[in-house]
């Protein structure tokens, strides 16, 4: 039997299981069968991805890894990045307050606030169909609905659609289909969004490799991206999600897109404890 130290940690009810480097370093086993394993909420601890912080990252501060639960590798999440930078800081891994990490995106920023939220400078969202990955129309038909979409990368594909509809009930009977749509060779997270305000909106996801979670950093800001081309909000906007709400910033536009977009949330410790693997 083989015992190793967790800590589990929640942004806006998206779930994490973190662990040092060494501690899985002790379980000999490839980093996605130990995500399927520790992610499984029946069988081990229960989580929407893991996390594991690397501090020989090159030309940043730190690095990590990231795994959805179903073991495939996710290359950003951005409240899991709220969380990772809450538990570097705390760890002593950084002894900075705003620091650089390697991820599979690219360089992402976080910063940790004196109020107690994560703001993450998420970078210039991605727009060009063959870098998102995306292959089709900006009409997509799914079920018995053809629908409007906006396709966005933060260094992961999204599909959002925004309308009147439920966002809830949308996610849960279009979400499995427009996550394997042809459009999307890499698969795609899929955003309902529902305008509230020029400041406010509810989102729900349907993630790929996850499923409904309560949550999803990026995709609260892929959203936030396709109301402003759409001139559907202002730049600054509060995404209701399931699990909370964050606050996205994003000074593009539909003629200027390339600057940077924020997000800040909440990032909570759930538990530490001993695992048995």
């Amino acid at each position: 039997m083989t015992i190793i130290n967790i800590t589990k940690m929640q942004g806006c009810g998206n779930d994490f299981v973190i662990l040092d480097y060494e501690e899985y370093e002790k379980t000999n086993l490839p980093m996605e069968e130990l995500a399927k394993k520790l992610c499984d909420r029946h069988f081990g601890i229960g989580a929407d991805g893991m996390i594991i912080p690397y501090t020989k990252a090159k030309d940043t501060d730190i690095g990590w890894f990231f795994y959805n639960s179903d073991g495939s590798v996710a290359q950003m999440c951005g409240n899991g990045m709220r969380c990772f930078a809450k538990y570097v800081y705390d760890k002593g891994f950084v002894n900075k307050k705003e620091f650089s990490v390697m991820t599979g995106a690219g360089v992402i920023k976080p910063q940790l606030l004196d109020d107690g939220n994560v703001k993450v400078n998420m970078g210039i969202p991605i727009l060009e169909d063959s870098k998102i990955p995306f292959k089709g129309s900006r009409q997509l038909t799914a079920l018995d609905r053809k629908f409007e979409i906006t396709p966005v990368s933060m260094g992961n594909p999204h599909c959002v659609i925004i309308g009147e509809d439920d966002p809830m009930e949308m996610a849960l009977k279009y979400g499995p289909v427009i996550e394997k749509h042809d459009y999307f060779p890499e698969k795609t997270n899929t955003e309902f969004v529902r305008i509230l305000a020029r400041d406010e909106i509810d989102m729900r996801v349907y993630e790929r490799g996850c499923g409904i979670t309560l949550a999803c950093g990026t995709g609260a800001c892929a959203s936030v991206v396709a109301c402003v081309l759409n001139n559907l909000t202002e730049q600054k906007v509060k995404v209701n999600l399931l699990g909370g709400s964050v606050f996205v910033e994003w000074q593009g536009n539909t003629v200027d897109t390339a600057k940077n977009i924020f997000l800040i949330g909440p990032a909570n410790y759930t538990f530490r404890a001993e695992y048995m693997l």
